[in-house]
C-alpha cells in the first residue's frame, strides 16, 4: 500500500518472500466485487485514461460523492467495449440523469442507445483545450485571434447571462469570419485547424450548458481527471507488473480510493 518492495515487506512482516508473493497474489486473484444497484447514481462523469499503448482504463464517477462507481479496461476507448458495459450497467438500474464527458463520438453514440434520455453534458475544458490547441498560441489570422479570445471565457461561464453572451459573441463572429474561414484553402494545415475550431463549438453549443439548469451536472471532467492524476503517480511505483495484475490492481486500487481504507499505494 505504501508502494515498498517485497524484500522491504520482508523485513517489516518477518515472512518470507515466497509468502508475501503468494498473500499478493491471493488478493490480486479476488478482485472487490462492484455494488450491484446504481439506481442512486444520477449525475456521473465520464473519462478514459491510457497507459502508454497498451490498455485504456474507463471509468464513471459519480459527480455527486466523487467515488469511481464502475471501471473497465480494455485496449481503447470505443463503442465495442463501452455498448456492452453501459447495457449491463443498465440492467443494474443504472439510469443517469446526465453524464460530462469529452465529445468522442463512438461514447456518445453508445450512451444514446442504451440511455437516450440522459444528457450529456460536453466538458468545457476539453473544448477549450482542444480549440486552443488547433488555434495555435499565436494564430495568424484574426479571425483565430478573436475565436481564441472567446474560447479564453469558456470555462468561467457560471450564469445564464454569460450563455447569452457567449452565444451571442459566436454568432457574431460567424457571421463576420464564416465565409472568410470556409474559403481558406483545405490543404493549408492551420486553414483546416481553424476550421475544425469553428466547427467544435457549432457542434457543441447544445450540450455545452446543461450545468446552468442543474447544479448537480459537473461543467467539466476534472475531478476524474484529477483522480486518474492521483492513480498514475501511485501506479508508477508498481512498474512491471504483468498486464493480469496490472488490472487487478487498478480494480482494488479503485476499491480502496472509495472506502477510503488507504490515501496511498
Amino acid at each position: 500500500m505504501e508502494g515498498y518492495s517485497v524484500r522491504q515487506l520482508c523485513g517489516f512482516s518477518g515472512h518470507s518472500r515466497a509468502k508475501i508473493n503468494r498473500i499478493r497474489d491471493y488478493w490480486l486473484a479476488r478482485p472487490p466485487e462492484e455494488v450491484f444497484d446504481y439506481s442512486r447514481y444520477k449525475y456521473l462523469i465520464f473519462d478514459g485514461t491510457y497507459f502508454h499503448k497498451d490498455g485504456c482504463l474507463i471509468s464513471l464517477m459519480d459527480a455527486v460523492s466523487q467515488k469511481t462507481i464502475s471501471s473497465l479496461y480494455e485496449r481503447r476507448e470505443g463503442y465495442e467495449s463501452l455498448y456492452p458495459w453501459f447495457r449491463r450497467l443498465k440492467q443494474m438500474k443504472l439510469q443517469p440523469l446526465a453524464i460530462t464527458m469529452d465529445g468522442e463520438k463512438s461514447v456518445m453514440r453508445a450512451i444514446g442507445q442504451v440511455w437516450p434520455g440522459t444528457k450529456i453534458q460536453r466538458c468545457l475544458y476539453h473544448i477549450q483545450r482542444e480549440g486552443m490547441r488547433w488555434l495555435r498560441s499565436f494564430p495568424k489570422t484574426l479571425a483565430g485571434q478573436e475565436l481564441r479570445k472567446l474560447l479564453g471565457t469558456l470555462c468561467r461561464i457560471d450564469s445564464r447571462k454569460a450563455r447569452e453572451e457567449f452565444i451571442f459573441s459566436y454568432a457574431r463572429w460567424l457571421e463576420k469570419h464564416g465565409d472568410f474561414v470556409l474559403s481558406l484553402p483545405r490543404k493549408d494545415v492551420a486553414s483546416k485547424d481553424l476550421r475544425k475550431a469553428m466547427t467544435l463549438i457549432y457542434n457543441g453549443l447544445d450540450d455545452m450548458f446543461h450545468f446552468l439548469k442543474d447544479k448537480n451536472v459537473p461543467k467539466t471532467t476534472n475531478t476524474l481527471e484529477s483522480y486518474y492524476s492521483r492513480l498514475k503517480s501511485d501506479y508508477r511505483r508498481h512498474r512491471g507488473m504483468t498486464e493480469k495484475h496490472k488490472i487487478l490492481y487498478l480494480r482494488w486500487y479503485c476499491y480502496f480510493k472509495n472506502n477510503k481504507k488507504s490515501n496511498t499505494f
